[in-house]
């Protein structure tokens, strides 16, 4: 590692001390690029790297709200406005218990490389709040929704911050938030996407980050002549990026045998054939249940609840061929990709951000395996997000079939600038070296055009 990467990581975490995650992400992409830095000494005399790590504006601001019960809630909202440098400010809206601004930061840090690698225009951006849709009625939310959207509406809009989904944050909110900023602004526009078909919204966009992050497998797997045919598939989480991944597998041809929530998991060895999968679809996105109630309703399936003193999570202990983790940050710990190999696991790709911690990618890495990054991997549902910008900006819809092929010739696109990258710089196979880098130089170049800003 170069002394300026160093220096600056060492800033980084002199002033983001308390920020973990953060650091974490920074740590992860700074390591990668000390090759461009010796090859691009303007890059240094430009002080790229300290630009890049200061996001360019970071809001936080209160939400008071009503409960059914007349009880009043104050929670706090957060929008980090990361990196302009290529196009607004793009990336999704969190609501969950967890949303701090450490945790922002790091998914707008990811956000910025992320959407530099799908080559839209996109810049980067994170936002959210620590409120929790879980067990919240849809009054409840709505009148959260138009509370955070009353501060947030100031400071976004179609060319300057276009937010989406995150975690807790459905085709509902996005509803709920469009609805109060059309009201307060007066104005029908593309300011956010995830929006439903039938008031601007695009099709292929729910399923879009689950789908991608498949497209990237299969792309991994081509570089060895092999496909998915075939192939049992590991899948944590059950939201949306874990549903579309299981119907995406389906389509090529592999078998998903595990889902699972925060109180753990589902193991079904004959795999969420069609209609297990519709099941599981109505069970989340409607009814809101567990998914411990699959293996009531399924025989032949077990359930697993989540020990937190085991140090690991047994879901990555099932035999399979290929993992697609699509749950949440940090999910996979060292001793669970320890695990995974052990099992002869031959494809990692991340349908979440930054699912494995930094010791889990560096077993992944010594065992070689084919393993696709978060930033990468998951980037088909900020690509469409950029497609459904097109669309509005255009005033037109296109077809099913035509966005999902734009959806997998820039999953194509992305993998082969990461896989053509971290050959040019010397780590061939290294997709966590190649889309860092890819993403940088696109972000870096620009930097350098407009001046020191």
């Amino acid at each position: 590692m170069s002394d300026y990467i160093q220096e600056v990581l060492t800033a980084v975490k002199n002033r983001d001390t308390h920020q973990a995650e953060f650091i974490q992400a920074v740590d992860e992409v700074l390591t990668s690029l000390a090759p461009i830095l010796e090859r691009h000494p303007e890059y240094r005399s430009a002080r790229i790297l300290e630009r890049m790590v200061e996001p360019e504006r970071v809001l936080m601001f209160r939400v008071p709200w009503q409960d059914d019960s007349g009880n009043i809630h104050v929670q706090r909202g957060f929008r980090v406005e990361f990196s302009s440098a290529i196009g607004p400010y793009k990336g999704g809206l969190r609501f969950h218990p967890s949303v701090n601004l450490g945790i922002l930061k790091f998914l707008g840090f990811e956000q910025v490389l992320k959407n530099s690698l799908t080559t839209l225009p996109m810049g980067g951006g994170k936002g959210g709040s620590d409120f929790d849709p879980k067990g919240k009625s849809d009054n409840e939310v709505m009148r959260f929704c138009q509370s955070f959207m009353t501060e947030l509406q100031r400071h976004i809009g179609p060319n300057t911050d276009v937010p989406a989904g995150d975690i807790g944050v459905g085709g509902r909110e996005i509803g709920y938030l469009f609805g109060q900023y059309k009201r307060l602004r007066n104005e029908f526009t593309g300011v956010l996407t995830g929006k439903g078909l039938s008031w601007g919204g695009s099709l292929i966009r729910p399923e879009a980050t689950g789908y991608g992050t498949v497209y990237f497998a299969a792309e991994m797997l081509g570089t060895k002549g092999d496909s998915l045919e075939g192939k049992t598939c590991l899948v944590s989480g059950s939201g949306n990026v874990a549903q579309y991944t299981v119907e995406k597998i389906n389509h090529l041809g592999g078998k998903a045998i595990t889902l699972s929530d925060s109180g753990g998991f589902i193991h079904d060895p004959a795999g969420f054939d069609e209609e297990k999968l519709a099941w599981i679809m109505d069970l989340k996105n409607h009814r809101r249940g567990r998914i411990s109630e699959y293996a009531d309703q399924f025989k032949g399936s077990t359930y697993t609840a989540l020990d937190k003193s085991m140090g690991h999570n047994p879901l990555w202990t099932v035999n399979a061929d290929c993992a697609f983790p699509a749950a949440t940050q940090n999910e996979i710990n060292e001793q669970d990709a320890k695990n995974l190999m052990a099992n002869k696991v031959g494809v990692v790709a991340e349908g979440a951000n930054m699912p494995t911690v930094a010791a889990g990618v560096d077993v992944f890495l010594a065992a070689g395996i084919l393993y696709g990054p978060g930033k990468a991997a998951n980037a088909g549902g900020v690509s469409v997000s950029g497609l459904e910008m097109s669309q509005n900006s255009m005033r037109l819809a296109w077809s099913r079939e035509e966005v999902d092929a734009k959806l997998k010739g820039i999953m194509q696109s992305i993998h082969e600038n990461c896989y053509a990258k971290a050959q040019e710089y010397g780590t061939p196979g290294n997709y966590v070296n190649g889309a860092n880098i890819a993403g940088f130089l696109k972000i870096a170049d620009a930097m350098l055009d407009q001046g020191l800003v």
